[in-house]
């Protein structure tokens, strides 16, 4: 695969055997965006986990100090009055039967997360073959099945996201943007960092956490101790 020039450049900067501070990495990493567009930032875990075995996977939610930077659309799957305080909590799509019935229709899912009240789960049933390949389908373990939907609705708005190992047992995670600057990417790394290492799968051996990578999306991949 050919990199580009400016690549090349930015690589040339860095000791790529060296691992690096985090307040060190960061500064480097912002020094180097040069591109036209607001690069997000992401963080790469290489574990040493099997995710095939059941005591080896990681899944988990933590609350971002300062978000993503990246706007999700939260639909709410609730009636009476948790319908009502969704609505109170700003979720951007809020309904029951009827929105169930329109997406069984279309097929369409103009949204990016997806919360229900434990009542509503089995009437989702309809279309869960339309949420389930999308990823879309509520489920306690990432805690969108709520019985306090504006809590919950007011916690994924403010930052709150999902985590789980790929098939290879390692970490992808949206941590912010180039704009946030120093200091914030520097503690949503941190709290991030931090729910990894609370995170340890029962069966885990050792330092499971093999390395650590920060990048932005055009950038050269910084290791961080």
């Amino acid at each position: 695969m050919n990199k580009s020039k400016r690549y090349k450049s930015i690589k040339e900067k860095l000791d790529v055997t060296k691992i690096y501070e985090l307040d060190e990495a960061i500064k480097m990493l912002i020094a180097n965006s040069n591109v036209k567009f607001d690069e997000s930032v992401e963080i790469h875990f290489r574990t040493n986990l099997e995710p095939k075995q059941a005591d080896q996977q990681i899944r988990g939610t933590v609350v971002l100090p300062h978000g993503t930077g990246k706007e999700k659309k939260i639909a709410v799957f609730a009636e009476g009055d948790q319908a009502k305080k969704a609505e109170e909590a700003k979720a951007d799509l809020v309904g029951g039967e009827d929105l169930i019935a329109k997406i069984k229709k279309t097929k369409e899912t103009n949204f990016d997360i997806a919360v229900a009240t434990p009542d509503m789960m089995r009437k989702l049933a309809m279309i869960a073959k339309i949420l389930g390949p999308k990823g879309l389908m509520p489920s306690p373990k990432t805690e969108t099945v709520s019985t306090d939907v504006k809590k919950t609705v007011e916690q994924l708005k403010k930052g709150k996201i999902n985590f789980k190992n790929d098939d290879t047992g390692n970490i992808h995670q949206l941590v912010g943007k180039v704009s946030f600057g120093e200091d914030k990417l520097k503690e949503n790394i941190t709290a991030f960092m931090q729910m990894m290492k609370d995170s340890k799968p029962s069966g885990a051996k050792g330092d499971y956490i093999k390395n650590v990578v920060i990048t932005s999306t055009m950038g050269v991949g910084i290791k961080i101790s």
